[in-house]
C-alpha cells in the first residue's frame, strides 16, 4: 500500500513504534514484588487500554495499596524514565517509514497512553522535570521532529477500546477519519479506531499473541515490522 495517499497518519507508540512492552512488564513485576504480589496473568491487558492515571487507580484498588495515586505514577514514572531515554529501541524501521511519511508532506500524529504524568490538575503543580516519555525515546530515534501533534489518552474521556483520541488527533492535524490510518498493536485499539472509520493497520506484537487471530480478523492491514511492511 502507498501510505503516502494518506492525509495523515495517527501512530501508537509502544509496542508499535518503540518496543517498550517488555520495560513495562518488568516494571509491573518490580513494582507490584515489591509489595509482595504476583503480577496476575490479565493484569497487562487490561491497563494497556487505560490511561495512565486509570491504571494507577485500577491497581490501587485491585491490590488494596496505601500509596496515593500520585505515588504511585511518580514511581513508575521514575522507573520508565531511565529506560525511555536510554535503552528502548525502535521497532524495526520504524524511524525510517516516519519520516519517509513526512517528507512526502503527510501529517503525523501520535497518539500514546505514555504521557505519564499523574497529577491532579487542579491540585498539583506540574514538576518542572515531567517531560512526556515520548519525547527523548522519539528524540533517540531521530522521529521527535517529524510529528505535528502529540494526544495523549489524558486528553480524552475514554481509552483506547474507543475512538475518541483518534478522533481528537485526526481533528488537530486538520484531516478526517477517512483520510487517516491508525497503526496500533492492541486489539482494544484496533477496535476502537475501527469504530471511529479509520483505516486500521496493526502491529503483530508478541506481547499480545493470544490476541493475533482477533486482531487480524478486525485489522486492515496486518505487520510484523516496518521493513517487511509493504509500502508500494
Amino acid at each position: 500500500m502507498d501510505f503516502t495517499k494518506f492525509k495523515g497518519i495517527i501512530f501508537d507508540l509502544d509496542g508499535t513504534l518503540v518496543e517498550s512492552n517488555g520495560v513495562w512488564s518488568q516494571i509491573d513485576i518490580d513494582f507490584l514484588g515489591e509489595r509482595g504480589f504476583a503480577v496476575p496473568d490479565d493484569y497487562g491487558k487490561v491497563v494497556s487500554a487505560m490511561d495512565f492515571r486509570q491504571a494507577a487507580i485500577y491497581t490501587k484498588e485491585r491490590f488494596g495499596l496505601p500509596e496515593s495515586i500520585e505515588q504511585i505514577g511518580a514511581q513508575w514514572r521514575d522507573m520508565a524514565r531511565w529506560h525511555y531515554t536510554n535503552d528502548i529501541k525502535q521497532v524495526a524501521g520504524a524511524a525510517d517509514f516516519v519520516r519517509y511519511l513526512h517528507e512526502n508532506g503527510v501529517k503525523l500524529a501520535l497518539a500514546t497512553a505514555s504521557s505519564k504524568e499523574l497529577y491532579e490538575r487542579q491540585d498539583h503543580e506540574r514538576p518542572q522535570d515531567a517531560d512526556e516519555l515520548y519525547e527523548p525515546v522519539l528524540a533517540r530515534h531521530g522521529m521527535l521532529g517529524c510529528f505535528d501533534f502529540f494526544a495523549t489518552t489524558e486528553h480524552v474521556e475514554r481509552g483506547k477500546g474507543f475512538p475518541d483520541i483518534y478522533l481528537y488527533a485526526a481533528e488537530n492535524i486538520g484531516v478526517e477519519p477517512c483520510e487517516c490510518a491508525v497503526f496500533e498493536d492492541i486489539i482494544e485499539a484496533v477496535c476502537g479506531a475501527k469504530l471511529g472509520g479509520f483505516t486500521v493497520c496493526a502491529r503483530l506484537n508478541e506481547h499480545y499473541r493470544a490476541d493475533s487471530e482477533q486482531i487480524q480478523k478486525n485489522a486492515d492491514i496486518c505487520f510484523e515490522d516496518y521493513i517487511t511492511l509493504d509500502k508500494t
